[in-house]
């Protein structure tokens, strides 16, 4: 896939922007990026698909509700992965004009994108790309969201017939929170991280 596009449109409002043909390419470069660091992760089937986690954390404390943490409650590792110097999360869909959508249940993932951290990366495979905003949003709504309550198994309509989004009141709803970049946000440091394979929801 040529990222030329969605990488012009990033560089326009701010981002750094790295492409790379493979996961394996991507994970070397951030390796060498990320060294003595406090380095959190959200909820990321992409950041998991990649291996990323097992290379940064032999010269990082990384700090990931995904992976086991003994004597440690989930929300406490959340709240330790927020207050993280560097935090890396994937999108659940990137248009090629340059927003950025992501969607949340918790919303500690979403929240943890917008403020606080010396840098933030993005990790997104070719799959999440959209033409336009319009197809990046219902990509996230009724492509990434139902994959991924069904990946948890929860009790929504989306989980159970895996087809779109159905606006629930479930109390397993996963769908609570959307954020939107529309631009880099202030005083702040991010890297988009392209990849061209097909990663996560």
């Amino acid at each position: 896939m040529n990222f030329d596009k969605v990488k012009a449109a990033l560089e326009a409002k701010g981002f750094e922007v790295s492409c790379f043909q493979t996961a394996t390419d991507a994970v070397t470069y951030m390796d060498s990026e990320i060294d003595g660091k406090t380095v959190g992760i959200g909820g990321s089937m992409t950041v998991e698909e990649m291996g990323l986690y097992d290379k940064l954390r032999l010269h990082n404390n990384v700090i990931w509700h995904m992976k086991s943490y003994e004597g440690k409650a989930r929300d406490e590792v959340i709240s330790e992965a927020n207050a993280a110097q560097i935090y890396i999360s994937s999108v659940n869909g990137i248009a090629e004009t340059g927003e950025i959508i992501n969607i949340d249940g918790t919303c500690n993932r979403v929240a943890a994108t917008l403020y606080g951290h010396e840098k933030v990366y993005f990790v997104i495979g070719a799959n999440k790309l959209a033409p336009d905003y319009d197809s990046a949003l219902h990509r996230a709504r009724n492509i990434a969201a139902p994959l991924n309550a069904k990946r948890l198994n929860k009790k929504t309509p989306c989980a159970i017939n895996a087809d779109k989004c159905y606006d629930c009141n479930s109390p397993d709803r996963i769908c609570c929170g959307l954020v939107v970049l529309w631009s880099k946000p202030r005083n702040a440091k991010y890297e988009v991280i392209l990849i061209n394979e097909k990663l996560g929801y």
